[in-house]
């Protein structure tokens, strides 16, 4: 049986919008795959964000590592998807840290549902879609939530 790998971007979503569609789809571990874990936004930043995800019972992991260099942020918000796969595969995932966090990743997600936290609602802007793939490379179906 294939395991599976959720992806979802908190755009546009409060908090509580965010925990219904995680518990709708059976994630057990929300891994926040940002680079910075603060936000703007109410109750996104990483304290908040585990709080109110404990509350509901589901676990929380920052995966610093596995975050997008400023560089690829950039490309990201200038809709440039080419140059922030570019950046983020060439500085995160084909490093030697990189390969190591996604190896971890790839592990948590064997083990239970596992949904990768990012902002963009889009997954094809965003860094979660690349890791997505590398995972659905190693069998992981992959389903995208918008809550």
């Amino acid at each position: 049986m294939r395991k599976t790998l959720f992806t979802i971007g908190y755009e546009g979503l409060d908090p509580e919008r965010l925990r219904a569609a995680l518990q709708d789809a059976g994630v057990g571990l929300l891994a926040d795959v940002r680079a910075v874990a603060n936000s703007r936004k109410r109750g996104f930043s990483k304290g908040a964000l585990r709080a109110g995800l404990e509350e509901a019972g589901l676990d929380y992991a920052h995966l610093r590592v596995l975050g997008t260099p400023k560089a690829g942020r950039e490309a990201a918000r200038a809709h440039d998807a080419a140059l922030m796969r570019r950046i983020y595969c060439e500085e995160v995932l084909d490093t030697a840290d990189g390969g190591l966090a996604l190896d971890a990743l790839a592990e948590m997600a064997g083990t239970r549902p596992v949904c990768l936290l990012c902002f963009e609602r889009d997954p094809e802007r965003c860094h979660r879609r690349v890791l997505a793939e590398r995972l659905a490379a190693r069998g992981f179906a992959v389903v995208d939530l918008f809550g």
